[in-house]
């Protein structure tokens, strides 16, 4: 059901207090008075600056006085009130709580809304009902069982076409399968920011042509950016540029059309998304990166800590607008990491149940949602993670990311000696022993590696000459993996993955400690 149609429904339906939530006030203002004149109903706007639309300033700055009028319009035709500005002054504070100044015009609001319920003894042309505006949902507790919440999401891609077409028309410059990136880049963007980044385009050369991907591109990550929670990642090293995890790898190649049209018309489903947990360090950020750059699709970077807003209601809000954004961006990867630091069993007690709203809003989502959005979710502490997050129907499946194997420290220390000096290990020039170098770092997860080779450059730099085998070797002995220090986390880690049936992201199943091996006899024996 479209906007609009849904608007008319609930007019008809008798709804006495819509909240529209909008990140493009003209659209909205557009799809309302559409309805109102399909139902020959009258329809008012007022804002604090201007006061109502029609009266050339009445009421202007005088919210209590605006309400006024709509109490006393009369039953002679039906009547639409679109108050934009009123949602703000009546937002809940920090404590989510309303202030005492707050009280008077969230009181009357109230009161319309019991009395406009009633005008549904009138007949449907002559029903009143009050449109409070927003870009933001922040609705006092006082109104919630009165009100109603309307969103508008952003423009999909058939309306960004016939924007488009509209706007550019003949200077659109593009094959057919450019313009169909074009389109998708614009996925995202309000109708205004489209509009300004082709006039962009226009402006500097005329015409609309492969240049104005990157601008749109550029011109989405600074809306991401705006937006405080989300973080538009830049992808291009695909699967290639990790060393090991050939299951993960597996499993990821196999997907890799399944965001198609072809894949639909099979009948598959899109992927939904998976969990990588393990130990820090082994590459599970990364993953989240070359699974985007893999399949080609924009990666989104959620940190669940910034859903978490000081004012009462705001995080549920924001919640929301993290869903709007990503669905609008789809197909595309969000990647939530960390997620059992907010997201965990401990959380929720003491912040007046919060935590618990926002987990059920992303779990309902995370269950139902038709956008193809596919999840990369990463942990360490997994025993934090509700088992309800885990369970498959939510994601597809759990991975386990152990610490590399012999064969794949020698595959991570190939990549990333091949990145900073490829001349020195190709074939006819190896000036590393790349076997003896994974031996010897045994137990160290990937990102120690790394680090280990930085460091070698570094004394090599400091002679002012190129870093040697020795220094990579002096560099291992001088550095204490995390694995040493944290043998407990990690066996509890295994111990999960066993239990939890979590997939190895390696090709090496994963090793049983004396802990598992017992859980599993006392599992053979119950049953």
């Amino acid at each position: 059901m479209g906007i609009k149609a849904e608007l008319d429904l609930m007019l008809s339906a008798r709804y006495p207090l819509l909240y529209v939530v909008s990140a493009e006030e003209e659209v909205a203002e557009e799809a309302l008075l559409e309805v109102a004149q399909a139902r020959k109903s009258q329809i008012y706007f007022w804002d604090f600056s201007r006061g109502w639309s029609d009266r050339e300033g009445a009421d202007q700055g005088n919210p209590m006085a605006a309400l006024a009028r709509v109490g006393k319009a009369s039953g002679d035709v039906g009547s639409i009130f679109v108050l934009k500005d009123v949602a703000t002054l009546i937002a809940p504070g920090a404590n989510g709580q309303i202030a005492a100044g707050q009280l008077p015009i969230v009181r009357e609001i109230k009161n319309l809304a019991r009395e406009m319920a009633r005008d549904g003894l009138r007949p449907a042309s002559l029903r009143r009902c009050l449109v409070l505006m927003s870009e933001q949902l922040r609705l006092p507790i006082e109104l919630r069982e009165e009100t109603t919440v309307v969103d508008f999401s952003l423009p999909s891609i058939e309306e960004i076409s016939e924007q488009v077409n509209l706007l550019v028309g003949k200077k659109l410059k593009l094959p057919d399968l450019e313009k169909e990136q074009l389109l998708k880049a614009c996925q995202g963007l309000t109708r205004c920011r489209i509009a300004r980044v082709l006039a962009r385009c226009l402006a500097l050369s005329g015409k609309v042509d492969e240049s104005a991907i990157a601008l749109i591109i550029e011109e989405k990550r600074q809306t991401i950016r705006e937006t405080g929670i989300l973080e538009f990642i830049p992808v291009q090293a695909g699967l290639e540029s990790v060393g090991g995890l050939e299951n993960l790898k597996k499993w990821v190649r196999v997907r890799s059309n399944s965001f198609t049209d072809a894949a639909r018309e099979y009948g598959l489903p899109a992927p939904k998304g998976l969990l990588l947990a393990g130990i820090q360090g082994t590459g599970k950020s990364l993953s989240a990166k070359t699974i985007a750059a893999e399949w080609r699709l924009p990666l989104l970077r959620l940190e669940i800590g910034r859903l978490f807003a000081g004012i009462v209601g705001e995080s549920e809000s924001r919640v929301r607008q993290v869903i709007k954004l990503a669905e609008a961006i789809s197909p595309c990867v969000l990647w939530i990491d960390e997620i059992e630091k907010s997201l965990s069993n401990d959380q929720g007690n003491g912040d007046s149940g919060t935590s618990r709203r926002v987990f059920a809003t992303l779990l309902t989502w995370m269950q139902e949602k038709t956008a193809p959005v596919f999840i990369v979710a990463t942990a360490n502490q997994v025993e934090l993670l509700p088992a309800e997050l885990i369970r498959k129907g939510r994601l597809d499946e759990l991975f386990f990311v152990h610490l590399p194997t012999q064969l794949e420290r020698e595959q991570i220390f190939k990549v990333h000696l091949s990145r900073l000096r490829a001349d020195r290990i190709c074939s006819s020039r190896n000036d590393f022993d790349i076997e003896s170098l994974a031996k010897k770092s045994k137990d160290f997860s990937g990102a120690e590696i790394e680090q280990v080779i930085y460091e070698a450059m570094q004394h090599g730099f400091s002679r002012d000459e190129e870093f040697t085998m020795l220094d990579l070797l002096d560099s291992i002995a001088s550095c204490i993996p995390l694995a040493q220090i944290a043998q407990p986390q990690i066996d509890a880690l295994k111990s999960w993955a066993v239990r939890s049936g979590a997939k190895s992201a390696s090709l090496e199943e994963l090793p049983l400690t004396k802990s598992d091996t017992s859980l599993l006899i006392v599992d053979v024996e119950q049953n």
